[in-house]
């Protein structure tokens, strides 16, 4: 069984019955956020939707006929029958909207990046702490069965020692008038190579373009480097002619390619050069060395289904969730050094250190 289907199982029973959710927000994401919820009808129950757009309303409320609607947030946080409100709203309100919900003692789930600045970030996850309530960022593709199994396969350590990791994020749209293309697709790499390392960037140098709007960076570039000695590169774009979602993982024996729109998602190929002991001063014979390419089975599962599951059972049974609080401030961290990396001219910045790093949870 999967890590995302023993997340899925193990809150069948829930201890105080279904976790009583309102969503707010109903553009792109919100509507996927209701159809996750209310089919885990084991562990959750969407009560309520909030839009301040009537005709989003309606479309939910037709959809599900037992979900309320309302344009006013004040209406969920003065409701004390909802236990969470889970946010698909833009990056600017996910602060004083998660900051009015956790205040109102509720749960909240806020679709990445968890806030605007490491500051905003640092004060949702205190004022969480002191409500003993869940703060949740939703990093999705940490329930990712693909991503599952490379991190299986790196923590065994069959690939040997991780070089170098390569990924590619890039897509026609869409564009964001709020916010950069980094704030937007960054935290979906950054989370993940977080989720497969175990360990957070020590320095990262950037290059982005304004290309349809020169004041909103649509293309990036974004290097990092690890402790371990891992170095990863991330290309990130919303003006690209089709989709692509590719990562290549090199190691010291073993290489991966994983990628999000094949049919057969992740390959390992046995592949690597090895140098030998040179005989001479200056003699260097390398061997490479190719051998088979592996497609392990990967679970149908959805994301999201295992990612919802993982927050209702972080409500009622007190664990820390995967995509936790303190990886949410993590990767804000990245994106602020990755900005800083800009403002000077891509500078190689050093991703300062903070004691929230020693907090940061990888659940198996």
């Amino acid at each position: 069984m999967s890590v995302t289907e023993t997340l899925l199982t193990s809150v069948r029973r829930p201890r105080q019955g279904p976790v009583r959710v309102a969503v707010v927000g109903l553009g792109y994401w919100g509507p996927n956020l209701v159809r996750n919820l209310h089919e885990l009808s084991e562990v959750a129950e969407v009560v309520a939707v909030c839009d301040a757009r009537q005709q989003r309303l309606e479309l939910i409320q037709r959809r599900y006929p037992a979900v309320s609607g309302t344009e006013s947030y004040a209406d969920i946080l003065g409701d004390p029958t909802i236990e969470a409100v889970a946010l698909a709203t833009p990056v600017a309100t996910h602060h004083p909207l998660a900051r009015a919900a956790l205040r109102a003692g509720k749960h909240v789930f806020i679709e990445k990046p968890l806030a605007a600045s490491t500051e905003e970030a640092a004060e949702l996850i205190d004022l969480a702490d002191e409500r003993g309530l869940v703060l949740m960022p939703g990093h999705t593709f940490l329930y990712s069965p693909p991503v599952e199994t490379i991190r299986s396969i790196i923590r065994s350590g069959e690939l040997g020692e991780i070089y170098f990791i390569s990924t590619s994020r890039v897509n026609l749209g869409l564009h964001q008038s709020d916010v950069s293309v980094v704030w937007d697709l960054g935290p979906h790499d950054f989370s993940i190579l977080h989720y497969w390392l175990g360990e957070t960037p020590s320095y990262v140098s950037a290059l982005t373009r304004g290309c349809v709007m020169p004041t909103t960076p649509d293309v990036a570039f974004v290097n990092l480097e690890y402790p371990s000695g891992t170095v990863a590169h991330v290309e990130l774009s919303w003006l690209a002619p089709s989709k692509l979602r590719r990562t290549t993982i090199v190691g010291s024996q073993k290489m991966i390619v994983y990628d999000d729109t094949s049919n057969e998602p992740v390959r390992v190929f046995d592949s690597g050069v090895v140098l030998p002991d040179p005989e001479s001063f200056g003699e260097h014979r390398l061997s490479y060395r190719t051998g088979d390419i592996v497609s392990p089975q990967i679970s149908a599962s959805e994301p999201l289904a295992a990612e919802m599951a993982d927050f209702c059972s972080a409500i009622r049974g007190g664990a820390t969730p995967r995509s936790s609080a303190a990886l949410g401030y993590d990767v804000v961290r990245i994106i602020e050094s990755v900005d800083e990396s800009l403002t000077q001219d891509g500078a190689r910045v050093k991703v300062e250190t903070s004691q929230r790093e020693e907090s940061l949870v990888n659940v198996a």
